[in-house]
C-alpha cells in the first residue's frame, strides 16, 4: 500500500516537474541544468512531506501541505546545515513557475465540479470570498511581522 502511494506521488510529481521546468526555461529564461537541479530538490522536499503526511495520518489528521511546507522551512532555516545548498539550488526556479502548474490543476479540478459548486448557491460564494480575503490579510500580517522581526524591512 505504501509502495503504491509512493509510486503515485512520484508519477504526479514528475508531471508537475515537467510543467515547472518548461515554464521556468521558456517563460523565465533559466538555464536547463540549474532548473533541473532546483526542481529535483523541490520535488524531493514535496515527496518527503507527502510521505510523512501519509504515515502521520494514522495519528493526526493534518493537511499534507503542512508537512511539505515545514520540510522546506526546516531545510532552508538558519539552523539547517544544508540551508545554503537548498537556497542556492532552489533559487534557480522562478517563484511563479510552480504556480502555473497549480493553476492548471486547480482549473481542471474546478471545471469538473462546477455543477456541484453552482448547486450550493450564492451564499457559498460570499463565504469563499471572505475566507480567501481573510487568509490573504492574515498571511500578509504574519509576513510583515516576521520581516520586521528579522530586520528585513
Amino acid at each position: 500500500m505504501v509502495r503504491k502511494y509512493f509510486i503515485q506521488q512520484v508519477g504526479l510529481l514528475l508531471m508537475v516537474a515537467v510543467i515547472i521546468m518548461i515554464t521556468n526555461i521558456i517563460g523565465y529564461g533559466m538555464p536547463l541544468a540549474d532548473t533541473i537541479k532546483g526542481v529535483l530538490v523541490l520535488c524531493a522536499i514535496a515527496l518527503f512531506g507527502l510521505t510523512v503526511s501519509k504515515f502521520m495520518s494514522r495519528y493526526v489528521k493534518l493537511p499534507s501541505m503542512m508537512y511539505v511546507s515545514l520540510t522546506g522551512l526546516l531545510l532552508a532555516s538558519p539552523i539547517s546545515p544544508v540551508k545554503d545548498i537548498i537556497i542556492d539550488v532552489t533559487s534557480q526556479v522562478a517563484f511563479l513557475a510552480p504556480t502555473t502548474a497549480m493553476g492548471a490543476f486547480a482549473g481542471i479540478s474546478l471545471g469538473k465540479d462546477l455543477k456541484d459548486f453552482a448547486k450550493m448557491g450564492w451564499k457559498l460564494i460570499i463565504i469563499t470570498l471572505f475566507v480567501i480575503a481573510g487568509t490573504f490579510v492574515f498571511s500578509a500580517i504574519v509576513a510583515d511581522a516576521v520581516l520586521r522581526f528579522t530586520g528585513a524591512i
